[in-house]
């Protein structure tokens, strides 16, 4: 930090630590506007403009006028980023559905209860069997990187072509199939959230609930 400035901040030099991103998406997420903050804190505009762009950094009781506004912990803007690779032919494969020759890969965690991402390989012919099934989630989507796929419905079939992708309820009643006699279908199953993921939620909110209670 080279420079100290007499309103309650300093300027930064390129190593600086950045968290401007972070107090916009806690404004943003708040529904406030930059004019409605500069009120709450009695900081200008222009500033808190300057802090989101990261040309700024307040001084600690500065921030924490901030983030106490913005009903967010001055820590969080510290913390690492959660995050996870699974770098390519690491994914963890699972017993799929219809069994046989189908080859899915898990390429999320499989801590990760928000959302599941599986990539998979239908041989010709196979499919999920007679029977529609349907998922612990929210929402499925299917994006199909080879070949062909024709997703079954109580009301109808979709065939889905190289590079299409569709959406659709995951607990709607479906079934999967490839069409086709010759060719293997590849695809990418995006799962929200993990067919787990709306158990543990149940049981966290139960917990909560309990603890509430007691």
């Amino acid at each position: 930090m080279d420079e100290t400035l007499g309103n309650g901040h300093v300027e930064l030099d390129a190593g600086d630590i950045r968290i401007g991103a972070r107090l916009r998406a806690a404004r943003k997420g708040s529904a406030l506007s930059l004019e409605q903050l500069a009120q709450a804190t009695n900081l200008s505009r222009a500033f808190l403009s300057r802090v989101e762009n990261d040309t700024a950094l307040p001084r600690l009781p500065t921030l924490i006028a901030i983030c106490k506004a913005l009903a967010l912990p001055v820590g969080s803007l510290f913390t690492a980023a959660e995050e996870s690779l699974v770098r390519a032919g690491e994914g963890l494969p699972i017993v799929p559905i219809a069994g046989g020759e189908v080859v899915e890969w898990l390429l999320t965690p499989s801590s990760e209860a928000n959302v599941q991402l599986l990539q998979a390989s239908y041989p010709p012919g196979a499919g999920s069997g007679g029977e529609l099934h349907e998922l612990d989630a929210e929402v499925e989507v299917v994006h199909i990187q080879h070949g062909r796929l024709i997703i079954s419905f109580a009301t109808g079939d979709v065939e889905l072509k190289e590079g299409d992708t569709l959406t659709f309820r995951a607990k709607e009643p479906h079934g999967w199939r490839n069409p086709d006699p010759r060719t293997t279908t590849d695809v990418l199953w995006v799962i929200a959230p993990a067919p787990w993921g709306l158990r543990r939620r149940a049981a966290e909110a139960e917990a909560t609930q309990t603890i509430q209670l007691a």
